[in-house]
């Protein structure tokens, strides 16, 4: 599926034809990515109308908590998550980190893009930031769609993959669609003077076919990802180095806040564990627990 608009979707057959169909009700949950069966409506003399009848089965699937309506599907099939951050909005690592968890909870590779680094110098703490996440293997890619070359750099990283890119709205995740496909007209927004978030340039998912066999899912732009659907377990096993060291604590059900014997808190001590990677997790199981 191409792209949903409601109770209708786009769909690309075999031939890279797009057909608009009719989503059944029993089939809500289809998102950009699914791969699905659907037949031409018999009573419609358009060829270009049809039916969906059926999701095939999923090999990945990225959801997120939607207020008031549960765990929502993202984008489905997908290799990899490229998560876009920058210096405007403001970068916080705990919002990214918000992205991991929830990306590590789906078993999909995560890509860190930090865009708009022509706004940003060599020292820039924003740059320390980021060797804390390639030192958890997490590679990094630095953009700015002012750089020409820019385009060539992100298609080594999508060929033959099929990629969502996620972030805070503002951080250029549509410019950076327009850098690669630029016969794309895609809207860019300004951010926003009062609040100084991005305002939502893109309001629904599509599905873009580019070379090398590569395909991209430009998605809303989501301020945030919620962890209300997680368990404190889930917050500290998306947390890559607190997973690891978790399994020598001296109780399997530790949370790692006030028990004796946690070898997460020992390895945040000793420096193997940074503290503000802990003092993340530590903001989101307070935030969990008070739910």
């Amino acid at each position: 599926m191409v792209s949903r608009f409601g109770n209708r979707a786009e769909v690309e057959n075999a031939k890279g034809q797009l057909i608009s169909c009719h989503i059944r009700r029993a089939l809500s949950d289809l998102v950009t990515g699914d791969h699905v069966n659907w037949e031409r409506v018999p009573e419609d003399d358009d060829d270009n109308k049809g039916v969906i009848t059926k999701i095939q089965e999923r090999t990945s699937v990225l959801k997120r908590p939607i207020r008031y309506q549960g765990l929502k599907p993202v984008a489905a099939n997908i290799d990899q998550v490229l998560v876009v951050t920058a210096v405007e909005p403001p970068f916080t690592d705990r919002i990214l980190d918000r992205y991991l968890v929830a990306i590590e909870q789906s078993g999909i590779d995560a890509i860190l893009i930090l865009n708009k680094t022509d706004l940003i110098t060599a020292d820039h703490p924003v740059r320390e930031s980021m060797t804390i996440y390639q030192a958890l293997g997490y590679r990094v890619i630095e953009t700015s769609c002012k750089q020409d070359d820019i385009a060539h750099a992100l298609i080594d990283v999508l060929a033959h993959k099929t990629s969502v890119f996620v972030g805070q709205s503002g951080v250029g995740k549509s410019s950076l669609v327009n850098q690669i496909l630029p016969e794309v007209e895609t809207d860019v927004a300004s951010l926003s003077e009062t609040s100084g978030l991005g305002t939502h340039t893109t309001t629904t998912s599509r599905l873009y076919h580019l070379d090398h066999e590569a395909v991209l899912i430009d998605s809303p732009g989501i301020r945030e990802f919620g962890m209300d659907h997680l368990d404190v377990h889930q917050i500290a096993s998306g947390f890559i180095e607190i997973a690891e060291f978790s399994q020598q604590c001296k109780f399997r059900d530790c949370s790692h806040v006030k028990e004796p014997g946690c070898a997460v808190k020992q390895a945040v001590a000793s420096g193997d564990i940074h503290q503000n990677r802990y003092d993340n997790y530590l903001y989101l199981y307070e935030e969990s627990m008070a739910e």
